[in-house]
Protein backbone atom coordinates (compact mmCIF):
# COMPACT_ATOMS: atom_id res chain seq x y z
CA UNK A 1 0.00 0.00 0.00
CA UNK A 2 1.30 3.32 -0.86
CA UNK A 3 0.21 6.69 0.42
CA UNK A 4 1.21 9.85 -0.84
CA UNK A 5 2.20 12.76 1.61
CA UNK A 6 1.73 16.37 1.10
CA UNK A 7 2.72 19.59 2.93
CA UNK A 8 3.94 22.97 2.64
CA UNK A 9 6.03 22.69 5.47
CA UNK A 10 5.61 22.70 9.24
CA UNK A 11 7.54 24.10 12.45
CA UNK A 12 10.27 22.62 13.85
CA UNK A 13 8.29 21.87 17.19
CA UNK A 14 6.26 19.60 14.75
CA UNK A 15 8.29 17.12 13.60
CA UNK A 16 7.71 14.86 16.50
CA UNK A 17 4.39 13.87 14.86
CA UNK A 18 6.37 13.15 11.48
CA UNK A 19 8.25 10.91 13.72
CA UNK A 20 4.60 9.48 14.73
CA UNK A 21 3.33 9.15 11.70
CA UNK A 22 6.08 7.40 9.89
CA UNK A 23 5.95 4.83 12.67
CA UNK A 24 2.55 4.34 12.26
CA UNK A 25 2.76 3.87 8.44
CA UNK A 26 5.96 1.61 9.17
CA UNK A 27 3.85 -0.50 11.29
CA UNK A 28 1.28 -1.14 8.80
CA UNK A 29 3.94 -1.87 6.12
CA UNK A 30 2.84 0.95 4.21
CA UNK A 31 4.89 2.72 1.63
CA UNK A 32 5.07 6.73 2.30
CA UNK A 33 6.20 8.72 -1.11
CA UNK A 34 6.88 12.49 0.17
CA UNK A 35 6.35 15.63 -1.52
CA UNK A 36 9.81 16.75 -2.74
CA UNK A 37 10.36 20.17 -1.01
CA UNK A 38 8.32 18.88 2.62
CA UNK A 39 10.89 15.97 2.55
CA UNK A 40 13.72 18.46 2.06
CA UNK A 41 12.70 20.34 4.98
CA UNK A 42 11.85 17.94 8.00
CA UNK A 43 14.82 15.05 6.51
CA UNK A 44 17.68 16.41 8.76
CA UNK A 45 15.45 16.65 12.03
CA UNK A 46 14.09 13.12 11.95
CA UNK A 47 15.10 10.02 12.48
CA UNK A 48 14.76 8.50 9.29
CA UNK A 49 15.87 4.87 9.59
CA UNK A 50 15.19 4.05 5.76
CA UNK A 51 14.60 5.44 2.09
CA UNK A 52 11.61 7.17 1.16
CA UNK A 53 10.42 7.75 -2.02
CA UNK A 54 9.20 11.17 -3.42
CA UNK A 55 6.98 13.09 -5.79
CA UNK A 56 7.61 16.92 -7.34
CA UNK A 57 3.86 17.30 -9.79
CA UNK A 58 1.27 15.55 -10.57
CA UNK A 59 2.47 13.43 -13.35
CA UNK A 60 4.49 11.63 -10.54
CA UNK A 61 1.50 10.31 -8.86
CA UNK A 62 -0.04 7.42 -10.56
CA UNK A 63 -2.52 5.09 -9.96
CA UNK A 64 -0.76 3.14 -7.16
CA UNK A 65 -1.05 6.08 -4.69
CA UNK A 66 -4.01 4.27 -2.67
CA UNK A 67 -4.59 7.87 -1.09
CA UNK A 68 -3.06 11.02 -0.10
CA UNK A 69 -2.27 12.70 3.68
CA UNK A 70 -2.84 16.77 3.49
CA UNK A 71 -0.49 18.22 6.64
CA UNK A 72 -1.53 21.50 6.97
CA UNK A 73 -4.48 23.62 6.88
CA UNK A 74 -7.20 24.55 4.45
CA UNK A 75 -4.93 26.47 2.25
CA UNK A 76 -2.18 23.28 1.69
CA UNK A 77 -5.26 20.83 1.17
CA UNK A 78 -6.43 23.27 -1.80
CA UNK A 79 -3.30 23.23 -3.00
CA UNK A 80 -3.56 19.09 -2.50
CA UNK A 81 -6.00 19.20 -5.16
CA UNK A 82 -4.34 20.73 -8.03
CA UNK A 83 -1.68 17.86 -7.65
CA UNK A 84 -4.80 15.29 -7.67
CA UNK A 85 -6.44 16.94 -10.46
CA UNK A 86 -9.16 14.25 -12.22
CA UNK A 87 -7.54 11.18 -10.95
CA UNK A 88 -9.46 10.58 -8.19
CA UNK A 89 -7.33 9.75 -5.52
CA UNK A 90 -8.90 10.25 -2.00
CA UNK A 91 -7.47 13.13 0.16
CA UNK A 92 -7.35 12.87 3.62
CA UNK A 93 -6.90 16.46 5.32
CA UNK A 94 -4.92 16.80 8.55
CA UNK A 95 -5.18 19.87 10.44
CA UNK A 96 -1.93 21.78 11.43
CA UNK A 97 -3.47 25.23 10.90
CA UNK A 98 -6.06 27.19 12.28
CA UNK A 99 -9.68 27.08 11.43
CA UNK A 100 -9.70 23.49 9.19
CA UNK A 101 -12.92 22.92 7.19
CA UNK A 102 -11.46 20.88 5.15
CA UNK A 103 -8.61 19.67 7.20
CA UNK A 104 -10.69 19.02 10.33
CA UNK A 105 -8.55 15.78 11.31
CA UNK A 106 -6.70 17.15 14.65
CA UNK A 107 -2.95 15.91 14.15
CA UNK A 108 -3.39 14.14 17.29
CA UNK A 109 -5.33 11.67 15.84
CA UNK A 110 -2.83 10.25 13.14
CA UNK A 111 -2.65 7.05 14.62
CA UNK A 112 -6.22 7.31 14.06
CA UNK A 113 -6.17 8.12 10.32
CA UNK A 114 -3.30 5.60 9.07
CA UNK A 115 -5.74 2.96 11.09
CA UNK A 116 -8.60 4.00 8.95
CA UNK A 117 -7.08 4.62 5.72
CA UNK A 118 -5.36 1.01 5.64
CA UNK A 119 -8.42 -0.76 6.96
CA UNK A 120 -10.55 1.19 4.56
CA UNK A 121 -12.84 2.39 7.74
CA UNK A 122 -13.78 5.36 6.43
CA UNK A 123 -16.72 7.53 4.15
CA UNK A 124 -15.77 9.43 0.91
CA UNK A 125 -17.33 12.72 0.44
CA UNK A 126 -17.55 13.61 -3.01
CA UNK A 127 -16.87 17.36 -3.18
CA UNK A 128 -17.82 19.72 -6.69
CA UNK A 129 -15.12 21.67 -8.16
CA UNK A 130 -15.49 24.73 -10.39
CA UNK A 131 -14.50 25.58 -14.04
CA UNK A 132 -12.70 28.41 -15.55
CA UNK A 133 -13.74 28.85 -18.74
CA UNK A 134 -11.64 32.02 -20.71
CA UNK A 135 -10.64 33.46 -24.45
CA UNK A 136 -6.82 33.48 -23.22
CA UNK A 137 -5.19 30.98 -21.34
CA UNK A 138 -5.24 31.07 -17.44
CA UNK A 139 -4.02 29.20 -14.53
CA UNK A 140 -2.11 27.05 -16.40
CA UNK A 141 -3.67 23.30 -16.69
CA UNK A 142 -5.49 23.31 -13.24
CA UNK A 143 -8.12 25.94 -14.38
CA UNK A 144 -10.64 25.00 -11.50
CA UNK A 145 -11.24 25.51 -7.63
CA UNK A 146 -12.96 23.23 -4.55
CA UNK A 147 -13.49 26.66 -2.91
CA UNK A 148 -14.71 29.22 -4.83
CA UNK A 149 -13.83 31.31 -7.80
CA UNK A 150 -13.11 35.28 -7.44
CA UNK A 151 -13.37 38.67 -9.48
CA UNK A 152 -11.67 41.48 -7.55
CA UNK A 153 -10.98 45.41 -7.83
CA UNK A 154 -6.78 45.83 -8.08
CA UNK A 155 -5.32 47.32 -4.70
CA UNK A 156 -7.03 50.30 -3.58
CA UNK A 157 -8.47 51.11 -6.81
CA UNK A 158 -12.29 52.12 -6.88
CA UNK A 159 -15.09 49.50 -7.08
CA UNK A 160 -15.71 47.66 -10.59
CA UNK A 161 -19.05 46.85 -12.30
CA UNK A 162 -19.63 42.85 -12.70
CA UNK A 163 -22.49 42.44 -15.17
CA UNK A 164 -23.22 38.45 -14.72
CA UNK A 165 -25.49 36.20 -16.63
CA UNK A 166 -26.81 32.98 -16.12
CA UNK A 167 -26.44 30.83 -19.20
CA UNK A 168 -26.84 34.06 -20.87
CA UNK A 169 -29.40 35.88 -19.83
CA UNK A 170 -28.81 38.96 -17.74
CA UNK A 171 -29.32 38.21 -13.49
CA UNK A 172 -27.76 41.41 -12.11
CA UNK A 173 -24.79 44.51 -12.76
CA UNK A 174 -22.81 44.39 -9.21
CA UNK A 175 -21.22 47.20 -8.16
CA UNK A 176 -18.62 45.95 -5.32
CA UNK A 177 -15.16 45.48 -4.80
CA UNK A 178 -15.90 42.23 -6.17
CA UNK A 179 -17.55 38.82 -6.40
CA UNK A 180 -17.35 35.43 -5.17
CA UNK A 181 -19.08 32.19 -7.01
CA UNK A 182 -18.68 29.69 -4.17
CA UNK A 183 -19.20 25.79 -4.03
CA UNK A 184 -21.20 24.23 -1.38
CA UNK A 185 -17.31 23.26 -0.10
CA UNK A 186 -16.57 27.07 -0.34
CA UNK A 187 -19.48 28.14 1.10
CA UNK A 188 -17.85 27.96 4.74
CA UNK A 189 -14.89 30.36 3.51
CA UNK A 190 -14.69 33.54 1.62
CA UNK A 191 -18.20 33.90 1.03
CA UNK A 192 -19.29 33.43 4.34
CA UNK A 193 -17.13 36.32 5.26
CA UNK A 194 -18.61 38.22 3.04
CA UNK A 195 -22.17 37.26 4.86
CA UNK A 196 -23.06 34.23 2.26
CA UNK A 197 -25.49 31.42 3.56
CA UNK A 198 -23.60 28.09 4.42
CA UNK A 199 -24.55 25.55 1.86
CA UNK A 200 -24.83 21.84 2.16
CA UNK A 201 -21.70 19.98 0.52
CA UNK A 202 -23.85 17.54 -1.50
CA UNK A 203 -26.81 20.38 -2.56
CA UNK A 204 -25.93 20.57 -6.26
CA UNK A 205 -25.26 24.38 -5.88
CA UNK A 206 -23.62 27.82 -6.16
CA UNK A 207 -23.15 30.38 -4.00
CA UNK A 208 -23.25 34.15 -6.11
CA UNK A 209 -21.46 36.40 -2.90
CA UNK A 210 -20.45 40.40 -3.42
CA UNK A 211 -17.67 41.74 -1.67
CA UNK A 212 -19.18 45.16 -0.40
CA UNK A 213 -22.22 45.62 -2.77
CA UNK A 214 -22.63 49.60 -3.34
CA UNK A 215 -26.26 49.18 -2.62
CA UNK A 216 -27.30 47.41 0.42
CA UNK A 217 -30.12 45.27 -1.26
CA UNK A 218 -28.10 42.99 -3.28
CA UNK A 219 -27.65 39.67 -1.31
CA UNK A 220 -25.86 36.25 -1.82
CA UNK A 221 -28.02 34.24 -4.32
CA UNK A 222 -28.12 30.48 -4.63
CA UNK A 223 -28.14 28.79 -8.37
CA UNK A 224 -28.36 25.25 -9.39
CA UNK A 225 -24.88 24.18 -10.59
CA UNK A 226 -26.05 23.13 -13.64
CA UNK A 227 -26.18 26.82 -14.68
CA UNK A 228 -22.95 28.64 -16.52
CA UNK A 229 -22.26 31.72 -15.25
CA UNK A 230 -20.33 34.08 -17.03
CA UNK A 231 -19.63 37.96 -16.51
CA UNK A 232 -18.58 41.77 -18.35
CA UNK A 233 -16.84 44.06 -15.79
CA UNK A 234 -16.24 47.77 -16.04
CA UNK A 235 -14.05 49.90 -13.99
CA UNK A 236 -11.31 52.63 -14.20
CA UNK A 237 -8.75 50.88 -13.96
CA UNK A 238 -6.94 48.64 -16.85
CA UNK A 239 -7.46 45.44 -15.12
CA UNK A 240 -8.70 43.35 -11.67
CA UNK A 241 -7.78 40.30 -10.17
CA UNK A 242 -9.67 36.62 -10.66
CA UNK A 243 -8.92 34.21 -8.51
CA UNK A 244 -9.35 30.25 -7.91
CA UNK A 245 -9.05 29.30 -4.46
CA UNK A 246 -5.75 30.62 -3.29
CA UNK A 247 -4.68 31.41 -6.41
CA UNK A 248 -4.86 34.05 -8.94
CA UNK A 249 -3.86 36.11 -12.18
CA UNK A 250 -4.47 39.43 -13.01
CA UNK A 251 -6.49 40.26 -16.26
CA UNK A 252 -7.71 42.78 -18.12
CA UNK A 253 -11.15 44.37 -18.95
CA UNK A 254 -11.05 42.67 -22.22
CA UNK A 255 -10.90 38.71 -21.29
CA UNK A 256 -14.45 36.73 -21.44
CA UNK A 257 -15.01 34.36 -18.42
CA UNK A 258 -17.27 32.11 -17.42
CA UNK A 259 -17.55 29.93 -14.87
CA UNK A 260 -19.02 26.24 -14.80
CA UNK A 261 -19.24 22.78 -12.75
CA UNK A 262 -16.28 20.83 -13.29
CA UNK A 263 -16.56 17.79 -14.54
CA UNK A 264 -14.88 15.70 -12.07
CA UNK A 265 -14.37 16.31 -8.28
CA UNK A 266 -12.74 15.62 -5.15
CA UNK A 267 -12.69 12.68 -3.41
CA UNK A 268 -12.36 14.02 0.72
CA UNK A 269 -12.07 10.89 3.60
CA UNK A 270 -13.87 11.57 6.48
CA UNK A 271 -13.74 9.06 9.31
CA UNK A 272 -17.06 8.02 10.36
CA UNK A 273 -17.59 9.79 13.55
CA UNK A 274 -16.62 12.95 11.60
CA UNK A 275 -19.69 14.88 9.32
CA UNK A 276 -20.44 18.13 7.99
CA UNK A 277 -23.09 19.24 11.11
CA UNK A 278 -20.52 18.77 13.50
CA UNK A 279 -17.67 20.16 11.68
CA UNK A 280 -20.15 22.82 11.23
CA UNK A 281 -20.84 22.84 15.29
CA UNK A 282 -17.12 22.69 16.24
CA UNK A 283 -15.63 25.24 14.46
CA UNK A 284 -18.59 28.23 13.99
CA UNK A 285 -19.05 27.54 17.69
CA UNK A 286 -22.83 26.81 17.48
CA UNK A 287 -24.76 26.56 20.44
CA UNK A 288 -22.04 27.92 22.84
CA UNK A 289 -22.83 30.28 25.33
CA UNK A 290 -20.43 32.49 25.87
CA UNK A 291 -21.81 33.96 29.06
CA UNK A 292 -20.63 30.24 31.14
Amino acid sequence: MKIAIYSRGLEENQHKEINLLLHELEKHNVEPVFFQDFFNSFYSAVNLKTKYSTFNSSDDLDDTIDSIISLGGDGTLLDTVTLVRDKGTPVLGVNYGRLGFLANLGKGELQVAVDALVNHTYVIDKRTMLHLDANVPLFGDVPYALNEFTLLKKDSSSMIKIHTYLNGEFLNTYWADGLIVATPTGSTGYSLSCNGPVVFPDSGSFVITPVAPHNLNIRPIVVPDNNIISFEVEGRTDGFLCTLDSRREFVTKEIQLAVRKEEFGINLIRLNENNFLQTLRNKLSWGLDVRN
